[in-house]
Parts: structure tokens; sequence; C-alpha cells
């Protein structure tokens, strides 16, 4: 499930693009808000005690090395791994670009998920959305179907090769403290994003502010 379950994810946020607006759906800000406050509830609940329970005394720049890491990605992709929509002139030409940001992001992000069942959950929660507004996005670069497909499958696959890349080689596993505590960083910018940046004019409203407490008992409990 590990590997198929963030794919699975991407596909179902395309077929969520063919009917919905992403951007003006209520209904769809809701559920971006819930990834949102589920992806940063585990990351505080379970990845932050994990890595500092190393007894690394770096695991602080690593953190804050993730986070830069994620600005810097996020001057190419525009801010979509929040949530955000963003006009596009481009008439067919392929976003390689975008690609390289969003699938380092999605590889990345995999590296955790073999610890981690509520990880995993708030991956596939947080891609759906996301991947309905990359499709929105790619769908409106007049770019044919095949490409924008076939950039959904590799980001799609990018995840799960994290995961078995974290798995399989013995030299990450030696550094995985390292590259989790970067990941952190990377989840605590995008999650702290969504929840403040998603709504208008940066205000919570009752149904926002109940989804998101949802999220977070949710991946207390569970």
């Amino acid at each position: 499930m590990i590997y198929i379950l963030p794919l699975l994810s991407v596909f179902a946020g395309y077929i969520i693009s063919l009917f919905l607006k992403p951007s003006s759906s209520t209904g769809f800000q809701l559920l971006l808000s819930f990834s949102g406050a589920y992806l940063l509830s585990v990351t505080v609940f379970e990845l932050l005690p994990e890595v500092y329970s190393s007894g690394s005394s770096e695991i602080g720049i690593f953190i804050m090395l993730g986070l830069l890491l994620q600005i810097i990605l996020e001057f190419v992709s525009k801010g979509v791994e929040h949530g955000h929509m963003h006009h596009n002139d481009n008439t067919g030409t392929f976003p390689v670009l975008l690609l390289v940001s969003l699938s380092l992001h999605a590889l990345l992000e995999g590296f955790p998920i073999n610890h981690s069942g509520h990880l995993l959950h708030g991956v596939v929660i947080h891609k759906i959305p996301v991947a309905a507004i990359l499709a929105v996005f790619l769908i409106r670069s007049k770019i044919s179907k095949i490409k924008v497909v076939l950039f959904l499958t590799i980001f799609g696959l990018m995840t799960p090769l994290g995961s078995w890349l974290q798995k399989n080689l013995e030299v990450l596993n030696q550094y995985s403290v390292y590259i989790n505590a970067m990941v952190i960083g990377i989840f605590l910018h995008v999650s702290t994003t969504i929840l403040f940046e998603s709504a208008k004019n940066h205000t919570f409203n009752a149904s926002k502010l109940a989804i998101v407490i949802l999220g977070i008992l949710l991946a207390y409990f569970i």
C-alpha cells in the first residue's frame, strides 16, 4: 500500500479536476485545509519526537534546511504544493522545471513513510487536492492530454520511489534521521502555508476551523 496509495491519490486528484473547479470549490478548499492540519499534526506528534530522540545536536539545522529547500522549490512550482492556483501563459510547452521541483518534493516526502502509517495517510490526503490543482494548471497550459498524464504519472511515482530507496539503500538508512529532519522542515512550511494562506484574507470561518480541529484530532487519536 505504501507504493500504491500515493500513486492512486494523484490519479484521484486528476479525476476530480475533470469535474470540479479546485480554485472555487468550497468542499475542495476544506479538503485542502484538512490535509494541511493532518499533515502538520502527524509531523508534530510523530516525526519531531522521533528525530529528536536520536540525540543528534544537528537536527534543528536539517529541519531549517528542509524549510529553506521548500522555499527554493516554490520559486519554480509557484506554490502548487499548498494549493496555489496561478495563471499560465504557456502554449503547449512541457513544464520541465515544474516537474523537477514537484518530483524532488514528492521524492523526499516518501522517505519517512516506511516508518509511519499515519504519515502515509496524511501524504495521500494531501496529494489529492494538490494533484487536482496541478492537473487543472497543466490542462490550461494547453499541453496534450498524453503529456498531462505523463507528468502526473512521474509525479505520482516519486513518493513510492522515495520509500523504496529508503528501504533498499543502506547508505540512505545511515542518514535517515537527517533526511527525515529535512522532510519535517518541508512539511512544516507546506502545512502551515495551507492553513494560513488558503483562506480568503487569511481568516478562518467556522467550517474551516471545524475541519482543522478534526484533522488534528484524527492525527492524534488514530
